[in-house]
């Protein structure tokens, strides 16, 4: 899941358009330029199914989208918002837009997006 819905964002014009190929898992790169954008699986829950193996998990995926201001911090989450809010493709089941906050580290803004994801395990 992690994979594709990385995939989904550098396949993205309007992501690209701002971040170039900074989409990263866990944490931006030391030195990189900004923007760019951090995903963070926050939970993952396996489907229960009685006498069935599992073959669906939901999780929430944060996306922190940071920038040197906040316009750039916005529009940048604006336009990953747009690519993953009802993303629906291969083992993703389906990608919905659950929260979003703003926050402030120095001069560095960031705007955190969560996504409820379910998706296929097998």
């Amino acid at each position: 899941m992690e994979e594709l819905l990385r995939a989904a964002l550098l396949a993205d014009a309007g992501v690209t358009g701002h971040a170039g190929d900074r989409v990263n898992y866990g944490a931006h790169p030391q030195g990189a330029p900004r923007p760019g954008v951090v995903l963070n699986t926050i939970s993952d829950a396996g489907g229960h199914l009685i006498a069935a193996p599992e073959v669906t998990s939901q999780a929430r995926v944060q996306v922190d989208c940071y920038a040197d201001s906040y316009g750039a911090a916005k529009h940048l989450s604006r336009a990953v918002r747009q690519a993953l809010n009802g993303y629906v493709a291969g083992a993703i089941l389906g990608c919905f837009h659950a929260a979003a906050r703003d926050g402030r580290d120095g001069g560095i803004y960031r705007v955190s997006l969560d996504f409820d994801v379910q998706y296929r395990t097998t």
